[in-house]
Formats: structure tokens, sequence, C-alpha cells
């Protein structure tokens, strides 16, 4: 048995397969993979890797078998999986996944080829478990996957007190130790014992307040918008592929990007943090429906456009459309009076905060600065912005004396 401090859980005793799969490569390479991406240019404290992430998700796991009553290669199947779940991931983590989904066809969950044969295939092998059903339980399938990937996942009690943890922000502090030992199976679903709607409302309402202020916050996005212009020029100029970009770490992405001369410019900017800045940032209310739907390569032709009309350089024109809100959590399970609902049934909290949602959501144009009022004009005109009734960034000199957040 191996025991690890850890900042968030204090000691984790690791043993069994979890024990001879720390030190195999592919988990070893999550010690250089931030956890957060670029969110450490904003929360410099925020520095934690996919590693120490990995190795929580592993011991709450644990801490559920046991709660659960479940033993034997179950168990260590569902350890293996909660340790491995993340060696997916690309350099930056969540950046630049959308990219490589693009090229790949692949999400961070989908473990199955890097599980299938090496030293971590060899040591699940030895161990008496099949690789195959590791990588289905990483994807959420069968009822113990649940356990790693669900509603009511230790993934997420771990990564938001552990975000919370290491940036300093506070909204995503919850009560892991109850949420694990309140976990119960009913009729294949995982669910929240009698007494606990206030426990999973907890989950519901840490993620929404940590969305804005940490994952969402205009910094990070604006760097990331960056980080996957770069990544994508790399493989516009056949500096590497979509499959080897995927299992870069952090560093080596930002190597490439700084040796290629197509790319120089963001690593250089990214190191300095020499930022674009925000041209436009807008309510959801502001933009056209077919801009919020509008797929990558529809995007990157309004890009094009915008740049033509401001005359600038396509390059220093990035356009961001997040994903329209969601809550997923609103449908985990809860006992109520002995009958399974959903928490979107019984909790009076999730309209408003899907309302809430709605209302943070933002779309963003991003610039240098020395173009970002031309830019900015230009993008309200080529995209339809609707500035009536909605906040938009009037991008004149002057006229932003009370939206001081604009960098």
């Amino acid at each position: 048995m191996t025991t690890i401090k850890d900042s968030v859980h204090d000691h984790i005793e690791v043993q069994g397969v979890a024990e001879d799969l720390l030190d195999t490569p592919p988990v070893q390479r999550l010690r250089r993979i931030r956890q957060l991406g670029t969110v450490d240019l904003v929360y410099p404290s925020a520095n934690h890797t996919r590693f120490e992430h990995s190795l929580g998700v592993y011991h709450l796991a644990d801490r559920a078998l046991s709660h659960l009553g479940i033993e034997g290669q179950q168990g260590e199947r569902v350890r293996a999986a909660a340790l491995l779940h993340d060696i997916g991931h690309c350099p930056y983590s969540h950046n630049i996944e959308a990219l490589v989904y693009r090229h790949t066809g692949k999400y961070h969950d989908d473990i199955a080829d890097l599980v299938d044969e090496g030293p971590v295939a060899r040591t699940l092998t030895d161990h008496g478990l099949n690789p195959d059903r590791i990588a289905d339980l990483v994807a959420g399938g069968g009822e113990l996957g649940q356990l790693v990937s669900g509603e009511l996942d230790v993934d997420r009690m771990d990564y938001l007190v552990r975000d919370a943890h290491h940036t300093g922000v506070p909204y995503g502090t919850i009560d892991h130790g109850r949420l694990v030992r309140e976990l119960r199976f009913v009729d294949g679903d995982l669910v929240f014992d009698e007494g606990n709607v206030q426990a999973a409302e907890s989950l519901l309402l840490a993620r929404a307040l940590m969305n804005p202020t940490v994952y969402s916050h205009h910094v990070a996005r604006i760097a990331k918008g960056m980080l996957r212009r770069g990544a994508e020029g790399l493989l516009a100029a056949g500096e590497t592929t979509a499959e080897d970009l995927r299992r870069m770490d952090d560093h080596a992405l930002h190597v490439a990007l700084r040796e290629c001369p197509a790319t120089e410019g963001y690593a250089h900017r990214l190191e300095r943090r020499d930022l674009y800045k925000r041209a436009v940032w807008a309510e959801m209310e502001a933009v056209p429906r077919d801009l919020l739907i509008a797929d990558h390569d529809t995007v990157r032709d309004f890009e094009r456009d915008i740049a033509d009309s401001a005359n600038v350089d396509p390059e220093e024109v990035i356009l961001d459309v997040p994903a329209e809100p969601e809550m997923t959590e609103s449908s985990s399970c809860v006992l109520v009076n002995g009958e399974v609902r959903q928490l979107s049934e019984q909790s009076t909290l999730v309209n408003a905060l899907r309302a809430a949602q709605r209302d943070q959501w933002r779309l963003g144009v991003y610039a240098p600065a020395e173009h970002s009022e031309r830019v900015g004009n230009q993008a309200i005109r080529t995209l339809g912005l609707d500035l009536d009734g909605a906040l938009v960034r009037d991008v004149r000199p002057g006229i932003n004396a009370t939206l001081d957040e604009f960098e």
C-alpha cells in the first residue's frame, strides 16, 4: 500500500491495481496537465494537475464502494477506472478538446485505445481485469459506471472542492464526505438517500457559482481561444498530427507553438500574458439564433468576414460562441418518501439557476488591444447583434465607465 499526502483529502491510501497503475506513463503524464488549463492566468495558484485530481477521484470512489458494500473484482474495476478516467485528456485539459474531437472523433473519456496495450493493459490483465470493461466504466457504462461518470459521480465531487481550494474561490466547497456516504443504488440508478435534497442542491449550486467565477472567466476564455487558434495553426502547418497533439502534455504543446513560425506569436503572447481584449461581450438575447448554433466552419467564416471588414489579419479576430447553457446535474435523482425523483422535480432552485446561467452567458469577440475598437464595431454589424435591451460592449472610447471589468 502507498500513502500519498493530498491537499484536499489529507492522506490517500492507494493499493491493489491502482497502486500498480500509479507509475505507468499514461498516469504519470497527468502530472504535466493542469486541471484548469488557462485559468492560472486569472488565479495564479490554480496550478493543480489532472494527476492530483485522479488520485482524489480514486479516493472518493474507494470511500463510496466501501459505503455501498461493493467488494472484490467489481470494486477493483471501479478503482482502476477512477484512477484512469482522465488519461485521455489532451494538453491544457478541456481547452483544445473540441479541436481534437473534430480531427479524431475522440473525447477525453474515450480511452479504449489507450488501455488496450502497453503497461496499462499489462497491469490490468495482471490483476485479472479486462481493459475494455475499464474503458466502458470510464465512459459511464453500466450501473457502476455512474460512480465514475454520471450525474452524481465522484469526479464532480472532487473537482469542485479541489478547484475551489486551489483558486481560493469558496463557491465550490461542498461536503463531499457526506455526499459519498449518502449514495445508494435503487433499481440500478445511483441516487441520494432520503433527506438529501439539499445535498443534491449543493452540487448544483456549487457548479453554477464556479462557472462564471472560474471556469468561464473572461480572461481564461480569451486565453483558451488563443491557445485553440495556435493548436489549429500547428495542425494546418503540418507540425503535428491530431493524434500526436492529443497525447502531448502542456509543456510539449507550448514548445511546439513556440517553435513553429506560424504559431510562435500565440506562444509568446500566452507566456507574457499579453492577451487579446474583448471587443464585444454580448448577452444571449442580443445574438441571432443561427449564430448560437453555428458550427466551427461557420464561426471561422464569420471571423474572416469581421477581419476583412476591420482590415486586420484574420488571425487577430477570435469569435467565441459558447454552447447554450445546460444543467445536467438537475437530472440527478434523490429519494423522497421512498420514491426516486429527479432533482428538477423536487427543487425550487433549479429554475432560478437555469435562468442565472442564461443571464451569465456571453458571446465574445477578441482582438489585440490596438484593434479591439475597430473589430468590435465591425463584429456588431457583421454578426447582426441586437443592442436594444441587451448588454453589448460599446466599443467607443469612454463609454464603459460602469463596466470596469473589461480589460
